[in-house]
């Protein structure tokens, strides 16, 4: 198999993977001492912000601000990729 066709197919992986993670939140979920609930740390309009988020939605806040690290670097493999392909689409 020739390396256009394997970086090709690692693309549409990433592609689709990418599609798999786009339920999140920007941001840290994180639980003060003195504080009963935790809070969604932010940037609104270039400014840090503090959201509420109740106990009971603590676990999937916290699961969707895992899911945007991780689409992060899945768009740097696809960039990384995309780059190989332009390459080797110029030869």
């Amino acid at each position: 198999m020739k390396r256009i066709d394997l970086l090709k197919r690692r693309q549409a992986r990433l592609k689709e993977e990418i599609m798999a993670n786009l339920d999140l939140l920007i941001g840290t979920v994180g639980k003060s001492p003195s504080m009963a609930g935790h809070n969604l740390t932010t940037k609104v309009e270039g400014k840090t912000v503090s959201l509420y988020v109740r106990k009971d939605l603590s676990r999937k806040a916290k699961e969707m601000t895992r899911r945007y690290k991780k689409l992060r670097l899945l768009i740097q493999k696809l960039s990384k990729v995309n780059w190989e392909i332009l390459k080797l689409d110029n030869e």
